[in-house]
């Protein structure tokens, strides 16, 4: 079992390390984007001068602005590193469970573990369905931030599972809500993404370059809101899943525990997302905002109830 325990930290540390450069990678094609776009910005103004001068702007041809179809090769490293990385993480959540011969995801450390693998995992399976490898820094980042903080703070060895954990609906409940994570942290950079794009729009201005290369600030608010309703539903099945775990292990299907209080908030804050953008016209930078604060409260519903809430659901470190 040491044995075990050992690969699946090194297996961490290495995912750690390729996630690292895959992060420069994504972060210097959003660079090399920004530095091709500057060129033509620049010709256009200089050609513009030019045809205010001569009175011959009908028969220019405009200069053609750079298109957001082909990948660089800093993104497509960046991607292939992601997918390395995502490899090496799901062997040190693999070893880490084979290890406590359990689902690695009883307490703080290994949720954090689990859960930022099934975010690189959905972001690469993302790309799929659509090209959003101009996220790929904010994934990146974000994942080896989050490893780095429950790896160096929350670690801990592997324990024997406590009673009220010893049950199918661990399995379950836990996924599920996983994944409504990673689908809200997508939903989130979407909508970072749209708040940045619709700014530089509004004001007609350069702004950041790279930005001239993404979608629009109305498409990516579509794709936002279609991967936030996407984790909606899980974390909607997360709710009710807990319910069910409450009712098998304490006799009660509700009560009031802090993280089953937060855990009807972020449901709330996505449910009056969903509704708004749908039926009150709630468009724009309103809905990216609500998106991310949903997305905040998921974060803390993670990290600050978990330290400093006491509840049911302390003894287990979640």
């Amino acid at each position: 079992m040491d044995n075990l325990v050992a690969y699946s930290l090194v297996a961490v540390y290495s995912a750690m390390g390729v996630y690292t450069v895959a992060f420069i990678l994504f972060t210097l094609d959003l660079a090399k984007r920004s530095a091709q776009r500057a060129e033509p910005v620049a010709a256009r103004a200089q050609q513009a001068a030019v045809n205010s001068s001569s009175m011959t702007s009908v028969l220019e041809r405009p200069v053609a602005p750079l298109q957001s179809g082909g990948a660089t090769r800093y993104e497509r490293a960046g991607l292939a590193l992601s997918i390395l990385g995502f490899v090496l993480h799901a062997a040190a959540v693999l070893t880490r469970g084979f290890a406590a011969e359990r689902v690695p995801w009883t307490n703080m450390f290994e949720f954090g573990l689990t859960a930022t693998v099934v975010m690189m995992g959905t972001f690469v399976a993302v790309q799929l369905w659509k090209d959003l490898r101009y996220l790929g820094a904010y994934i990146t980042g974000f994942v080896v931030l989050s490893l780095g903080i429950v790896t160096v703070n929350f670690y801990v060895d592997v324990v024997p599972t406590p009673p009220a954990l010893q049950s199918a609906w661990l399995v379950i409940h836990v996924l599920v809500a996983a994944l409504a994570t990673a689908f809200f942290a997508i939903g989130a950079g979407l909508s970072i993404m749209q708040l940045m794009q619709a700014r530089r729009e509004a004001r007609e201005s350069a702004g950041l370059r790279f930005l001239d290369t993404l979608p629009g600030a109305s498409v990516l608010e579509s794709l936002a809101y279609r991967v936030t309703v996407v984790g909606f539903v899980f974390w909607t099945f997360t709710l009710i899943a807990g319910a069910i775990w409450a009712e098998r292990a304490w006799g009660r299907y509700w009560g009031w525990d802090t993280k089953e209080v937060w855990t009807f908030i972020i449901w709330t804050l996505f449910a009056g997302y969903i509704h708004a953008r749908a039926t009150r016209g709630w468009r724009g930078n309103r809905s990216a905002w609500l998106a991310i604060v949903g997305f905040g409260a998921v974060l803390f519903n993670y990290s600050i109830v978990n330290l400093y809430f006491n509840g049911l659901h302390s003894y287990s470190g979640l």
